[in-house]
């Protein structure tokens, strides 16, 4: 049944990330109002974890950050990384080293050698930034929704290069759900205005291609735009989009595979999928219109 559900999601992802996703016109720029460069306090301690919630311990207090990495945050760390060397430019897109896991030979297992790899291509139209030959930008109304288009090599790159990682499974998850077992970070029933996902009918679900697009970071936040009304929706430490708007890579090297998992659900996804403990995996050079990042990191003793 893991093994369904697992590809399930994938070939879900997949689809996605086969659709043309150019928008028609700018989409409108809103601003909603929550920070970006924000982070949450997760303290330490027991929660109910997965679909059984089983008790599990997290013994240290980590801070993890309270929006998505937006397309414009994105575009200044590619500016910064490719002016201290830390990525390059090809012709395939932005590439970056990475010092390689070990390989078992099991059937299907791919390879990952030390070696530059594929963070960011630049010709595929899902990308919501543009490169001028010498600046990184966002593309004009994009630039607070999450950066996408990114493999777990690129969020894991944009992570480190500022001292932080990305958050393991049982961190994302805690910080999505808290304590109590909820389903979904806000609680137990979900709304279509809870949330960016298949159904939700919100301001920008028909300007891509017929599915949907992004909606910027901290959009269900309880304001109207436009005559839509959004929830209030963040998780019990104030994290929003933990849920929809798009899959969200986590840091986890898991032995005997080369896959990597992501949580949240996207906007293509149904409600099931953006259940707390509802998971995805790709490999790690896997990119898509639905697929961004956040980063955590540790707490600095006193």
């Amino acid at each position: 049944m893991k093994r369904a559900f697992i590809l399930l999601t994938l070939i879900s992802a997949l689809a996605v990330g086969c659709a043309s996703q150019v928008p028609t016109e700018p989409p409108p720029y809103i601003e909603t109002g929550i920070d970006p460069d924000s982070w949450a306090l997760v303290p330490a301690g027991e929660f109910l974890m997965g679909l059984h919630k089983e008790e599990t311990m997290v013994d240290y207090d980590y801070e993890i950050m309270v929006t998505d990495v937006t397309n414009a945050q994105y575009a200044e760390y590619l500016n910064e990384a490719l002016a201290a060397g830390a990525v390059s430019l090809t012709e395939e897109g932005i590439v970056g080293y990475y010092p390689g896991d070990e390989f078992h030979g099991y059937d299907h297992e791919m390879r990952i050698d030390a070696g530059d790899w594929l963070h960011i291509p630049l010709n595929e139209p899902g990308l919501r930034i543009e490169f001028d030959g010498e600046t990184f930008t966002p593309l004009p109304g994009y630039e607070n929704h999450p950066m996408v288009m990114v493999t777990w090599f690129g969020a894991r790159a944009y992570c480190e290069f500022y001292g932080w990682r990305l958050p393991t499974e049982i961190e994302w998850e805690k910080a999505a759900r808290g304590t109590d077992g909820r389903a979904y970070p806000w609680g137990n029933e979900i709304e279509r205005n809870n949330a960016n996902f298949y159904s939700s009918h919100d301001l920008f679900e028909k300007i891509v291609g017929g599915q949907g697009d992004t909606t910027p970071v901290g959009f269900y936040n309880g304001q109207t735009y436009e005559g839509y009304q959004t929830l209030d929706s963040p998780s019990p430490y104030g994290l929003y989009d933990m849920a929809g708007n798009v899959w969200q890579w986590t840091g986890n090297v898991y032995d005997y595979q080369h896959y990597r998992y992501m949580r949240g659900g996207s906007k293509a996804d149904y409600e099931y999928f953006l259940r707390t403990w509802a998971r995805n995996s790709a490999g790690p050079t896997y990119y898509s219109p639905s697929v961004g990042f956040r980063c955590a990191r540790d707490v600095a003793d006193d």
